[in-house]
């Protein structure tokens, strides 16, 4: 496949540029060639020194990330950027990054990934920031204690330090809002929706008092933890394409 049909397709499905001026990430090709191809891909939640090679290192011709290695532009290219994008240059391997757009998906999303996968349906889209939304909002179905969803978290990979949970919700919980990585600035509104619980990957301070006042119960399930699901649809989406496709997985255990 060339490599601008694959960048294009990706693009289309996860709506790029509805992003572009709520983003800091450079979503798209972020390295690569104008023309090229591709028939193996490799997919990690973060563009690092250590899954570039380990992409090359399997002999793929494009890495695609949910964290990439430009955010707000790049000025000057040294350190650990310099490394990065030698390694990629080195190696001939193209590098696509969807940080927003791959959490607000409705389908192929991080969000929508970690509400299936902890039994919330009937969702919509939630998490607003600016003309888009990068979170999802659902029911669990039938009510559930807090400790059910934690083991559900506690199961994901990377999850190696267990779920931290702010229990200060009702004892059932039926209504769920799920943002991805660092969500803890839409506690507010999934109280103001009606949720009785939000998931997210870590907190802030403030969050504690703010779940408290408002009465609702925060999952801190871990940054890397709650965001491979995007990733992982991305590869699932690519093998339908007939490409060849490998999975670095490098948790963080933050």
């Amino acid at each position: 496949m060339e490599l601008r049909t694959f960048v294009d397709r990706l693009d289309d499905r996860l709506d790029t540029d509805a992003y572009a001026d709520v983003d800091a990430s450079a979503n798209g090709l972020q390295v690569g060639p104008e023309s090229g191809t591709v028939e193996h891909v490799a997919f990690a939640v973060d563009a690092a020194t250590a899954t570039i090679e380990e992409a090359a290192a399997a002999g793929a011709d494009a890495l695609v990330t949910h964290h990439g290695i430009s955010w707000g532009g790049i000025d000057h290219v040294t350190g650990k950027t310099y490394d990065r994008i030698a390694s990629l240059v080195e190696n001939d391997l193209a590098l696509y990054v969807s940080h927003l757009p791959l959490d607000g998906q409705q389908e192929l999303g991080n969000a929508a990934g970690v509400a299936e996968a902890i039994g919330v349906s009937d969702r919509e889209p939630f998490g607003t920031l600016g003309p888009v939304t990068i979170g999802t909002l659902g029911g669990t179905g039938e009510p559930l204690p807090p400790e059910t969803i934690r083991d559900r978290l506690d199961g994901f990979e990377g999850s190696t330090n267990g779920t931290r949970v702010l229990e200060f919700g009702p004892d059932r919980i039926e209504r769920v809002a799920v943002v991805t990585g660092s969500g803890a600035d839409w506690l507010e509104e999934a109280a103001a929706a009606g949720a009785d619980a939000l998931v997210t990957g870590e907190g802030k301070q403030q969050i504690y008092h703010d779940a408290r006042e408002a009465g609702i119960t925060v999952f801190l399930a871990g940054h890397y933890a709650t965001e491979t699901f995007g990733v992982r649809s991305l590869q699932s989406l690519a093998e339908e394409w007939g490409l060849e496709t490998t999975y670095v997985s490098h948790p963080t255990g933050l």
